[in-house]
């Protein structure tokens, strides 16, 4: 099941990415390069939360690394 996900999001990614890049003019290469690092981005989460559902999310982080910060300013 979680490799029918897996190919899932590949495909899907694969298929925004080829649309969007046929929108794009030729002379268009930021905006190519953001959208091919942005979907491969995207894919990379996606195919971490297929395998791995309980990974902490980002305010989970935030909290921790300021944690630290919002102690020492009660003081």
């Amino acid at each position: 099941m979680k490799w029918g996900m897996f190919a899932g999001n590949s495909i899907i990614v694969i298929l925004i990415v080829l649309f969007e890049w046929q929108k794009m003019k030729s002379n268009q290469k930021k905006e190519k390069a953001a959208l091919v690092t942005l979907s491969v981005l995207g894919l990379l989460l996606a195919q971490l939360l297929v395998f791995f559902p309980d990974l902490p999310g980002p305010t989970q982080f935030i909290d921790s690394l300021f944690r630290p910060l919002g102690k020492l300013l009660e003081e």
